[in-house]
């Protein structure tokens, strides 16, 4: 090699390790920075998801009443009218909303006959029985749930089996 091609190398060497070192910290830099970004979107969708779980739930909530005094009304219309035409039209409403609730994903929670489940079920009575396994004999008051979030206990009576 002659000596200008030498120097020339020598002077360019450093430079090109250089810009090198460079290259690698800004694509360094700009992998953190993408994976920033997505952990910003993937926070942000689970926030959007846990605000519309929060809304959902409040809502519910607030509907929950209507449902209660619709299924109170029911269980006490009297015999002569329990095939009247606006009673099965007020029965038409009450499925039209459990449908619809189900379709939001609110769920009732299981009462009659499960065991009783102090994360699910509020107990008002208990009834003595001979056996040890705490049962629930009757529902007061349906309960909800929206995956694992409870909006409202069951309120039951509960019996030993």
């Amino acid at each position: 090699m002659s000596k200008v091609k030498k120097d020339i190398a020598d002077i360019i060497e450093p430079v090109v390790n250089e810009h090198e070192v460079q290259i690698a910290e800004l694509t360094e830099a700009l992998l953190r920075e993408r994976a920033d970004a997505m952990n910003v979107r993937r926070r942000a969708e689970e926030d959007r998801i846990k605000l519309g779980g929060f809304y959902k739930s409040l809502i519910v909530k607030e509907l929950l009443p209507v449902i209660d005094n619709f299924e109170r009304a029911l269980k006490n219309v009297p015999k002569e009218l329990a095939d009247n035409d606006y009673i099965k039209g007020v029965q038409g409403v009450v499925k039209q909303f459990e449908d619809t609730m189900v379709k939001i994903g609110v769920e009732r929670i299981k009462t009659v006959g499960e065991h009783f489940n102090p994360e699910l079920h509020e107990a008002i009575s208990m009834e003595e029985g001979e056996g040890d396994t705490e049962v629930v004999t009757e529902e007061l008051q349906a309960g909800y749930k929206v995956g694992d979030e409870i909006i409202r206990h069951a309120m039951v009576k509960v019996g030993s089996r």
